[in-house]
């Protein structure tokens, strides 16, 4: 099963780690540290122009974790991670 991140962008469910909400879970000086490392070896993508919401965890091919930045709530994908609509 696939989920639609924003855009033209939609990775599997079972390549999800997690997902967060960005206001709250970048209060955390962790957090920050965390994605800002990520940006600079270039593992996030943002998915969307729009003001961002959330962002998610996934691993990669060679396990390596990508961020994807969207517009996107994190209970819209929470919800769409759990209606069970598949994408073929």
């Amino acid at each position: 099963m696939y989920i639609h991140l924003g855009q033209d962008t939609v990775v599997k469910k079972e390549d999800i780690i997690g997902i967060f909400d960005l206001d709250n879970a970048t209060v955390s000086k962790r957090t920050r540290d965390y994605l800002t490392k990520a940006e600079k070896k270039g593992r996030v993508i943002n998915v969307s122009y729009e003001l961002p919401k959330s962002f998610i965890v996934c691993k990669s091919k060679n396990n390596e974790q990508i961020i994807y930045i969207s517009q996107l709530s994190s209970a819209t994908l929470l919800k769409r991670s759990e209606s069970g609509i598949e994408i073929s």
